[in-house]
């Protein structure tokens, strides 16, 4: 039921699925290259599996799931949480929770005290080359004890049906039954005094694929990698990165709205968002030498999964700088696969030509204009394939003639 980072690699990706697989590559083969990456375990697909089997759930997720419209939303929210109640009671038999209390309790005693640990959802069809499933699964952090890891590990493993989770599956020709879910349980790095970001070994604009692209804002990284906050950005040229030029193409000062930290003793929620100090807005969250240090992590990172995968493969890295002992770790990493598969022979372009009152605003992320219409409810969190930001639209009116 539960496999260690240094037991698992990228061909590992049907026993713990694609996150942990990755993970698993990172700490065991790239570490020695310099890399620093947190330890931890997998809850593996395949205790997913005999715990869904030990409750005699699948017919009942059958009954759940079979024959759903996807482009029904109440249908969708009501069938696609049931599903959910179903795999959340099946997750809390006895053998399951006693090999993640054994594998937690061999990670505190390598730690030395209580650890604060990320958990994350790692599905079986997540971070492939042509799917990514990136946001559509749970994440908890700053967990710690026994009961709350599984609770957490549970709730994990029911966010295989997230409503989005459904929708993309259905909408990519995933069958829900044969994709399982793995869970990740990593030792925390303490960005939330620090910064972290994404780091991405293309343009995500333009494809341009000779930049190292790195991002960075204050605290977790869950503010980065949700677009929550517009985040400090750095540019890096490869080829003269390679001939021993290190230095910054470019940079750019981001508002870093927020910083998401461990929340205190008692609180609701393990971690909580507070405002940025104008004073830490109004300089970068790193410095250029921690960028180049990233730069050349991520060039790392490339050229071994290119090498794995036998042709250039663009990456999208997540990373943390620790606030107590200064050092930068890696978190994940994972094939882009959403700027990599333009091509390089032409550049779409768009113009606003019409003019109206502006009704929110944000980063942009990406370069088209649409249009249309809105039905007043919509399909909850529905993201575009990078999982990099999400779009919110109104609830259904309580009433009619309500706003």
């Amino acid at each position: 039921m539960i496999l260690w980072f240094d037991q698992v690699g990228l061909g590992d990706t049907a026993r713990v699925g694609g996150k942990n697989a990755s993970l698993g590559e990172l700490y065991g083969r790239l570490t020695p290259a310099g890399l620093r990456v947190p330890n931890g375990f997998c809850v593996t697909a395949d205790a997913y599996r005999a715990a869904l089997d030990a409750a005699s759930a699948r017919p009942a997720l059958h009954r759940a799931l079979d024959g759903l419209d996807v482009t029904d939303i109440p249908a969708l929210a009501r069938r696609a949480a049931e599903a959910r109640r179903i795999v959340y009671e099946a997750t809390g038999h006895a053998p399951l929770r006693a090999a993640i209390i054994g594998a937690y309790r061999r990670l505190r005693q390598e730690s030395g005290a209580e650890p604060a640990l990320a958990v994350r959802s790692s599905a079986t069809a997540e971070d492939l080359p042509d799917a990514s499933f990136a946001g559509q699964h749970e994440s908890f952090l700053n967990i710690r004890g026994e009961e709350a890891l599984v609770e957490a590990c549970r709730r994990c493993c029911a966010s295989l049906f997230t409503d989005r989770a459904v929708v993309y599956r259905a909408n990519n020709g995933f069958d829900h039954f044969k994709v399982a879910l793995s869970v990740g349980v990593m030792r925390m790095v303490r960005a939330d005094l620090a910064a972290s970001g994404v780091i991405f070994t293309l343009d995500t604009e333009s494809g341009f694929r000779d930049v190292v692209y790195v991002t960075g804002s204050y605290g977790l990284g869950e503010n980065v990698v949700q677009g929550k906050v517009d985040p400090d950005e750095f540019h890096v040229h490869k080829p003269t990165f390679r001939a021993g030029y290190r230095s910054v193409l470019r940079r750019a000062l981001g508002r870093k709205q927020t910083r998401l930290v461990y929340a205190g003793p008692g609180a609701a929620e393990p971690t909580i968002d507070l405002p940025t100090p104008e004073a830490e807005r109004d300089r970068f969250c790193i410095s250029d030498e921690e960028v180049l240090s990233l730069a050349e992590a991520a060039l790392i990172i490339e050229a071994h999964y290119s090498a794995a995968a036998g042709h250039p493969v663009p990456m999208d890295i997540e990373w943390a700088k620790d606030g107590l002992d200064g050092q930068l770790y890696i978190l994940q990493a994972r094939p882009e696969t959403v700027a990599s598969r333009r091509g390089a022979q032409a550049v779409e372009s768009f113009s606003l030509t019409g003019t109206a009152p502006v009704l929110v605003t944000g980063k942009a992320v990406g370069e088209r204009i649409a249009t249309g219409r809105c039905a007043g409810w919509a399909a909850r969190r529905i993201s575009p394939p990078s999982g990099r930001a999400r779009c919110w639209w109104p609830r259904r009116p309580a009433r009619t003639g309500s706003r």
